[in-house]
């Protein structure tokens, strides 16, 4: 079926493009699946050494519990498939499995800010009212807080497939890594400016509001942290805190590299711009679980019993 110039077709798959000019692709595939096989291992860990304690069924590590189940599905939506076309060579893709993949990508994207944000929230109250932390911040609300926070993210989220769906597409081929809006948005007929601008737009809402609540929650509590008395809640405090901004820079710097890079016009390679994404995806959701067992104690202490003669820490 034709319209004017522009030949519309009936898409029943698509071909992953992004990888056909990279040299040495087998081995960038195993490195690339090595460090996500890490990244599942981590995050399931962390998730059973909390879920199987008693004593850590707390607020601080039901979130953290929220921020693995974010990152490994974050990590999922798109790693086996490039895992899969650099490896492999599988570079087809089907219709409907593409649209489930830009979903659960940007849906992984979206809920990495909110974990983030909601952490920074929870740090906020422990630090500025300390005698109320457990009355405010109870499980069931925390429970409620991480529910409704997906439920916005999908909400957002939706709005992609929403737009993009409906379109005519005219190219089964996508010259990106994997699924995502841009690369589905380049494979229809239409002028792409306008869905780009959408999708900016709800980004930088949801990136810089997100990251305003987070250095405003540090800011105060660095501000709470100096009017403490006690320099052991002082320590106490640095620390745990000190967790949760390495957790913040991990994800947001390479966040606004690739933001501050595409608007100063740098004009990046493909395979540049697969790199940047790449480590993006993979080095947060590595690194996330690996802060909070070497910088948590409870953790810290459980592996150390599991694994080593090593009395715990105190």
């Amino acid at each position: 079926m034709s319209s004017g110039n522009v030949t519309v077709m009936a898409i029943t798959e698509f071909v992953i493009g992004g990888f056909d000019t990279v040299s040495n692709p087998v081995t960038i595939g195993i490195v690339m699946m090595v460090i996500y096989a890490l990244v599942m291992v981590a995050n399931m860990a962390n998730i059973c050494f909390i879920a199987l304690d008693k004593r850590l069924h707390k607020p601080m590590y039901l979130l953290v519990c929220n921020l693995a189940v974010v990152d490994m599905v974050y990590s999922s939506s798109c790693s086996p498939t490039m895992i899969g076309v650099l490896i492999a060579g599988v570079k087809t893709i089907a219709y409907v499995p593409c649209f489930l993949q830009m979903f659960a990508f940007h849906l992984g994207g979206v809920m990495e800010m909110f974990a983030i944000a909601g952490m920074a929230f929870d740090r906020l109250v422990a630090v500025s009212s300390p005698l109320r932390y457990h009355s405010i911040l109870t499980n069931v609300r925390t429970l409620l807080l991480m529910f409704s926070l997906w439920v916005v993210a999908c909400a957002f989220v939706a709005v992609l497939p929403g737009t993009v769906i409906p379109l005519p597409y005219c190219k089964t081929t996508l010259p990106y890594a994997f699924c995502d809006y841009a690369a589905l948005v380049r494979a229809t007929c239409v002028d792409p400016n306008y869905y780009f601008f959408l999708v900016t737009v709800i980004t930088f809402l949801l990136l810089f509001s997100t990251f305003s609540f987070i250095f405003l929650s540090y800011l105060k509590i660095v501000f709470a942290i100096f009017k403490m008395s006690s320099k052991t809640d002082r320590k106490k405090m640095y620390s745990t805190c000190f967790s949760h901004l390495i957790v913040v820079v991990c994800y947001y710097v390479p966040m606004f590299v690739r933001i501050v890079l595409t608007r100063l016009g740098v004009q990046l390679t493909k395979e540049e711009r697969h790199g940047l994404l790449i480590g993006a995806i993979l080095g947060p959701s590595l690194i996330n679980p690996i802060v909070y067992c070497f910088r948590t104690k409870e953790i810290k202490n459980k592996i150390l019993k599991i694994f080593t003669k090593v009395e715990p820490v105190d």
